[in-house]
């Protein structure tokens, strides 16, 4: 089953589920959950512009609150 996180993003232009993957999950890996989330626009290889993707919600290592927090404070702290 699919969790979707309720967000959607806009494609542009010469997008593509790959580069949305990159862009949003840091990693081209994630595109196939994006168009498993996204059937009706997996006949697509590069986007219009226009088109809304459902953005599922995924696991995705080093993606978590902590972690991100962890950039921005100094080591010696």
């Amino acid at each position: 089953m699919i969790l979707y996180s309720g967000l959607q993003v806009n494609c542009a232009a010469n997008d593509s589920f790959d580069s949305l993957a990159l862009a949003i999950y840091g990693d081209e890996k994630y595109a196939a959950d994006l168009m498993n989330a996204n059937p009706a626009l997996c006949g697509m290889t590069v986007f219009n512009g226009g088109e809304k993707v459902l953005l599922p919600v995924l696991d995705v290592p080093g993606n978590s609150e902590e972690a991100m927090l962890a950039n921005t404070i100094a080591p010696w702290k």
